[in-house]
């Protein structure tokens, strides 16, 4: 099969397409004809060397693609509710890159009815985070308001119309008008330009001088402190990267007289069982909201798989809005 290797860490010029043996589904596990491969920041960290591969997974990069199952285990599949033949997407550890890639059944989801290939590729990854770490590690609840630091980010984009389809409010933060702009169209009450205002002082005036309920943080660092600073009472936050750096000074008084949680996690390295009661809650309660419309996937520019350098390069460059995707 054809699939697009790391030769050697470092720029985007070290992706580069290439042949590989053919993988094999083992017990558990389905072979996909990929159509269309995601793309996340989790993959330019690993093209850097600074995102190990979990033990038994490929080296291949990719953690999400939509395709057809042409192989695999039939009794795993008949539990997740598939068969062969079904187009689907999937969450996969490493190997999304490439023509075939293997995937346990039970992180496989069915295409929802009126998406296209390239925008099924587009949701595991980041659908599967947000509900883990909104919804289920941060227990956000309707009503409640959710601050998304990075709006316009595949992830962010996903916050924004998940909690809004799920009762919550919207505040984010983005990096420029026009990207506060389209964070508001796609669903957020209010947007915050973190280069023009403090974001602070912002949610707390939003809020009425409450303060936010859950923080979804992809910065850490310095952000700790000045999101303990804008939590209600009983606030959470959920820390799922550290661009900011790994260390963080806040205010402990604040954290136990104001019953803060913060916390994270990472989706990679979790086992299979973990990721398959995610993806049973997805389909249960987030694919209708897909189908109906109530969600919808952001594409922010497709490029053919053997033009993964330039796709990359564009993710670094922060331009984009929503997710981008390689195709084959």
């Amino acid at each position: 099969m054809q699939a697009i290797a790391i030769q050697a860490y470092g720029a985007p010029e070290m992706l580069q397409l290439t042949t590989c043996p053919d993988p094999v589904a083992g017990s558990g596990e389905v072979l996909i004809r990929v159509a269309a491969s995601g793309i996340n920041r989790p993959d330019v960290l690993q093209r850097k060397g600074h995102y190990p591969v979990p033990p038994g997974a490929s080296e291949l990069p990719g953690l999400e693609v939509a395709g057809e199952i042409v192989a695999g285990d039939t009794e795993a599949m008949a539990e997740a509710g598939l068969q062969l033949g079904d187009k689907v997407c999937a969450l996969v550890a490493g190997g999304g890159y490439a023509e075939l890639c293997v995937a346990p059944a039970a992180q496989c989801l069915p295409v929802p009815t009126g998406l296209d290939m390239v925008q099924a590729a587009s949701l595991p990854e980041t659908f599967f985070t947000v509900w883990s770490n909104v919804f289920d590690r941060a227990r956000l609840q309707p009503g409640e308001t959710l601050l998304v630091q990075g709006g316009s980010s595949g992830i962010g984009v996903t916050a924004i119309q998940m909690a809004k389809a799920l009762g919550a409010r919207v505040i984010v933060t983005a990096g420029s008008d026009d990207k506060c702009e389209a964070c508001v169209k796609l669903g957020a009450d209010h947007a915050i330009n973190y280069k023009t205002h403090d974001f602070v002082e912002e949610a707390k005036r939003l809020t009425g001088g409450k303060g936010v309920d859950v923080v979804l943080d992809m910065v850490a660092g310095d952000y700790i402190a000045r999101e303990v600073e804008c939590l209600a009472d009983d606030g959470r936050i959920v820390i799922i990267a550290i661009q900011g750096g790994t260390k963080s000074g806040f205010n402990a008084g604040q954290v136990l007289r104001r019953r803060l949680t913060i916390t994270g996690s990472t989706l990679r390295p979790r086992p299979v069982a973990f990721k398959a009661a995610i993806a049973r809650a997805l389909r249960e309660k987030v694919w209708p909201l897909v189908e109906s419309g109530a969600i919808a996937p952001v594409i922010y520019r497709t490029f053919p798989a053997a033009q993964a350098a330039e796709a990359h390069a564009l993710m670094e460059s922060n331009q984009h809005i929503g997710k981008i995707v390689l195709t084959w």
